[in-house]
């Protein structure tokens, strides 16, 4: 479609966007009301929030439209499987200037629209403002399914630390983006399109996980969320964590330490979780560490290999 968001109009703008949503069946009443209604038969639902700034979390340059409503999906439906539950559907904030060209918010919303069916939820509805920057704030909403939501408060001394999915993948292809390229494609793909492994959080709850959340700004940063709500440390086997190969060649052509990548990288939004000593894994947890007893003050929270992890951690807004 031709034009700008400005020339079609508000409600012109909603219609087109509306017309690409599929149907799912936790969402009862969609757009065109005053509120969608969503089904919640656990009677509790689970309820994240997140925002994606232009400029700040994507570049136009190196994402489409497409790809920045996939990565908007999925790092909110993404906390809402690390909660233990089932996404049903989000709703979405979007600030748009007048000059944006209608095709690119129509490809932004396609995106939305497949990842929520990657995760078997849907669109329930949203709201559009214009403003001088595009932002996109996603509200996602799960089901519990009848299980208690798995916090990040649950890990105690003796449990066992596993990951599923991949961790340092998107940092590794930004540092590619960075640089002007646009390969190896897969760690490209894997910046501008996260694909979190949604199953494996009501999966992880019902194998007994003490403490869960997904790797958004990097398995240190994170890990300590969990051992600071737990009141527990946590100690990193740098050798049990998967490095491919590929991303080692990324790594020595741009002169980093890839297990830089794997430790601190965020947006990936792996699961981590920690669980019992005597659980039986499935295969896609990956066991990389243990929950240990805290030390007290001054002592770090996560180690690596029994040390402290000397640089940043993870992603931090407002530092730098």
């Amino acid at each position: 479609m031709k034009g700008t968001v400005g020339e079609l109009g508000e409600f012109g703008l909603i219609r087109e966007l509306t017309s690409r949503i599929g149907g799912a069946p936790a969402v009862r009443l969609g757009p065109g009301d005053d509120a969608a209604v969503v089904a919640a038969p656990d009677r509790r639902v689970v309820a994240s929030t997140d925002m994606l700034l232009e400029g700040r979390h994507f570049r136009r340059d190196w994402s489409t439209a497409y790809d920045v409503g996939r990565k908007a999906a999925a790092q909110n439906l993404a906390d809402v499987a690390a909660m233990g539950a089932v996404p049903t559907a989000l709703l979405l904030g979007l600030v748009v200037p007048a000059e944006l060209p209608v095709t690119w918010a129509l490809e932004l919303m396609d995106g939305i629209s497949d990842e929520c069916r990657v995760a078997a939820a849907g669109v329930a509805g949203g709201d559009i403002v214009r403003g001088e920057t595009i932002m996109v704030s996603i509200t996602a909403l799960g089901d519990l399914g009848g299980r208690e939501p798995v916090t990040r408060s649950g890990a105690r001394p003796g449990d066992i630390i596993a990951v599923t999915g991949w961790l340092g993948w998107s940092a590794a292809g930004h540092a590619v983006l960075s640089r002007g390229f646009r390969s190896p494609r897969a760690f490209v793909e894997a910046h501008r399109r996260p694909e979190p492994p949604y199953p494996a959080g009501p999966a992880g709850a019902a194998l007994g996980a003490t403490a869960m959340t997904d790797v958004s700004d990097g398995l240190i940063a994170d890990l300590d969320h969990i051992a600071a709500a737990s009141k527990v440390r946590i100690d990193i086997r740098s050798a049990a964590l998967d490095i491919p190969a590929q991303m080692s060649d990324i790594g020595q052509a741009v002169g980093v330490d890839p297990l830089h990548w794997v430790l601190t990288g965020g947006e990936d939004h792996a699961i981590v979780a920690a669980f019992p000593s005597e659980t039986k894994l499935p295969a896609r947890w990956r066991p990389i560490g243990e929950v240990l007893p805290a030390r007290g003050r001054g002592v770090p929270r996560v180690t690596v290999d029994g040390a402290a992890w000397e640089q940043a951690g993870g992603w931090d807004h407002f530092a730098g």
